[in-house]
């Protein structure tokens, strides 16, 4: 599979390859993490992670005596901030990368951002950029319109301050405030 995809793609190497989720089941989980590793070793991947993966997942694969990912893709916003697997990998040097950051619009019409982004003088968008950016993480904002992408990618200029990350800390409702499937928790 991933010399068919470095052909398809013209590459010689990709920098990051993740397994999209974990519902194949244990043991062809740890016999995909191990093929990862091995593409690794041979110079076809740069980086390994995972996406979807709960602490459970990430579990097995320490179990197993095998490296962990260096990067775990989850759905995280101030809706869905999943800290229990989040707290997880920071303990164990695991990049957490945000996807769906933006709450796919869903939520833009929440007070508590409108309030920030009054205050800030920024978009709701860079206001939720941003709080992935405090947190730690590296969001992955999704856009086909250059005006937003250009948008989304000014929020250097400003930092919100720890009241207003508070403020946003209070939006979790754990696996509730999920915009798209979130299967952390498969068996």
């Amino acid at each position: 599979m991933i010399d068919q995809s470095l052909h398809n793609l013209c590459l010689e190497y990709m920098d990051l390859f993740l397994i999209h989720d974990p519902l194949s089941g244990k043991e062809r989980r740890l016999a995909t993490w191990r093929a990862l590793i091995k593409a690794r070793d041979d110079g076809k991947i740069r980086s390994i992670g995972v996406s979807n993966y709960g602490i459970k997942h990430l579990e097995e694969i320490k179990g197993a005596s095998l490296e962990l990912p260096s990067v775990n893709q989850l759905e995280i916003h101030p809706f869905c901030q999943q800290a229990s697997i989040v707290n997880w990998c920071e303990q164990n040097g695991i990049v957490v990368q945000a996807y769906s950051p933006l709450v796919r619009g869903n939520r833009w019409d929440n007070p508590t951002l409108k309030e920030l982004s009054d205050k800030y003088g920024k978009e709701i968008p860079q206001i939720l950029i941003r709080w992935s950016l405090q947190r730690g993480y590296s969001p992955l904002p999704k856009s086909s319109k250059t005006d937003r992408v250009i948008s989304n990618a000014d929020v250097y200029d400003f930092e919100m301050g720890e009241e207003d990350m508070e403020k946003l800390a209070a939006l979790d409702e754990g696996s509730l405030g999920a915009v798209t499937w979130n299967p952390v928790d498969a068996a």
